[in-house]
């Protein structure tokens, strides 16, 4: 049975979107599609009210999208008409991404890999400092905490270290050059050691750790075959790292390694140590993390060592948890690894502006009041109001233009989202006013609540507290994006 699709907009989306989605086809629905513009000029500030308000007439839908940035509580208005509401994309121009997947955003909470996080500075740490440690690896996606032991360090809390990060629930690995220390661990109670060898297998005996196995001497896969066949006649769960080699001393080769190892061994569990690239290599961290984790993928690796010590790997642990989720959903869709999610797209965006400078121009045309817009095009950074629009690629070159040299608040507020557009221009990032820029998996996104818009912001509260003789010709403009609505919840449709 075809799906009835519902899209709700306002004036200035509503004619774009009605092209969008006329262009989609929308084969699954058999074009059974419907545009409401609920009656408010900017879509993205409707409301929950305005919708209950507003949209009287019976549905005949089997869904509503409504616009990505409009805040209002989904689950409410779905009870109160009987039909599931959506949110959809940010912007119109995501709509075929969007629908590309089924319609809605793609499953990315699965994976099939673990991650070890080492702390490879363990034995200069206190116990309760490695286990802070710990709880902040473990937040970023860390499965395993990997304690890692320094060669003629002594670590005599190493056993209380084990039972501390055990007792707090985390799974533990021992990473020593040190038979002893790894003994020691496995004694102590630890999940994992690494690395033994087909020779030193009887360091963990008497225990339940399971020995990550690497060849003996380094690169002759053979002996790392043998150790594996070894550990299997003694029964021994394992896993098996043919140790993979920074570029320029032998990575070409070592991943020939991991692929051999598979041809040789269908079922043999492995893992893959991907700092040798990540902290020996001076580029950003997130392509050569998601290369290995595609690897991973191809090659069935299920276990990855992390290392996040060099500054420009600080997000390494959520780069591999982002990695291991986009390359599951591909793997298990037998898709490319493209148009799941941006969350690996720090510096760029597929589609950075999401109007062109005709469209923003005719959006200048249709203003009524002073309030400032600013949007990022291909031509550079737009600011327009009623009284004109303006256009540049050095934000400098628009202050002369935006009269505001004495309102303090007001130039503040136009100088911090100008910078921010001018950035998002010159790495062709998407630009949104009133909102921070997207990073990725770079930086910790500011949290968002979906069901209100933002209060209004410090320049905003303090220009309503200067008196009216002060605020000059700027007294009547609101800088907030709630004020920028030119609507009320109350107001008549059209209006």
């Amino acid at each position: 049975m075809s799906e009835k699709l519902v899209f709700l907009t306002g004036h200035l989306a509503e004619d774009r979107l009605r092209e969008t989605v006329d262009d989609l086809a929308l084969a699954h629905a058999n074009g059974h599609w419907r545009v409401i513009n609920i009656g408010i000029k900017v879509a993205a500030l409707m409301t929950e009210k305005i919708i209950k308000n507003r949209l009287k007439e019976p549905l005949a839908a089997d869904r509503v999208i409504v616009p990505g940035r409009s805040r209002m509580d989904l689950e409410s208005l779905s009870a109160h008409y009987g039909i599931p509401f959506q949110r959809g994309p940010d912007e119109v121009i995501d709509l075929p991404a969007f629908f590309g997947r089924g319609g809605k955003p793609p499953d990315l909470s699965q994976h099939d890999l673990k991650i070890f996080a080492e702390i490879i500075e363990a034995p200069m740490l206190s116990v309760d400092q490695i286990v802070a440690r710990a709880r902040v690896h473990a937040a970023a996606g860390a499965d395993i905490i990997d304690i890692g032991c320094q060669p003629d360090t002594p670590f005599p809390h190493l056993e209380d270290t084990v039972r501390a990060l055990a007792s707090e629930g985390f799974k533990v690995s021992v990473d020593s050059g040190d038979f002893d220390e790894l003994r020691r661990g496995a004694q102590a109670g630890a999940d994992f050691v690494l690395s033994l060898d087909e020779t030193t297998l009887d360091v963990i005996a008497g225990t339940s750790a399971v020995p990550v196995l690497v060849p003996k001497p380094h690169g002759d896969l053979p002996s790392l075959i043998r150790a594996i066949d070894k550990a299997e006649e003694m029964g021994l769960t394992y896993m098996a790292d043919p140790i993979l080699d920074p570029i320029n001393f032998g990575f070409t080769t070592s991943l020939e390694r991991y692929a051999e190892l598979r041809r040789q061994r269908p079922d043999a569990p492995m893992l893959m140590g991907t700092g040798n690239l990540t902290e020996l290599t001076d580029v950003d961290s997130q392509g050569l993390t998601a290369l290995l984790v595609g690897i991973c993928s191809e090659l069935a690796i299920t276990n990855v060592l992390v290392v996040q010590v060099s500054p420009h790997t600080r997000r390494t642990v959520q780069e591999h948890d982002a990695s291991r989720r986009l390359m599951y959903r591909a793997h298990k869709d037998q898709s490319l690894p493209k148009g799941y999610d941006a969350g690996l797209l720090s510096l760029h965006e597929l589609r950075p502006f999401p109007y062109t400078p005709g469209e923003i121009e005719e959006l200048a045309k249709s203003l009524r009041d002073r309030n400032f817009r600013i949007e990022a095009s291909a031509d550079g950074v737009h600011i327009f109001n009623r009284d004109g629009h303006h256009v540049a690629i050095d934000p400098f070159e628009l202050f002369p233009k935006l009269n505001v040299k004495d309102d303090g608040a007001h130039a503040f507020y136009l100088g911090y989202e100008l910078a921010k557009a001018e950035i998002a221009w010159q790495l062709g990032k998407r630009y949104v006013q009133d909102q921070p820029l997207r990073w990725g998996v770079a930086a910790d996104a500011k949290a968002e609540d979906l069901t209100h818009h933002a209060p209004e912001g410090a320049t905003l509260a303090s220009k309503k507290q200067k008196p009216v003789s002060e605020a000059g010709n700027n007294s009547e403009e609101t800088l907030d994006a709630a004020d920028r609505r030119g609507d009320r919840d109350d107001a008549e449709p059209g209006r």
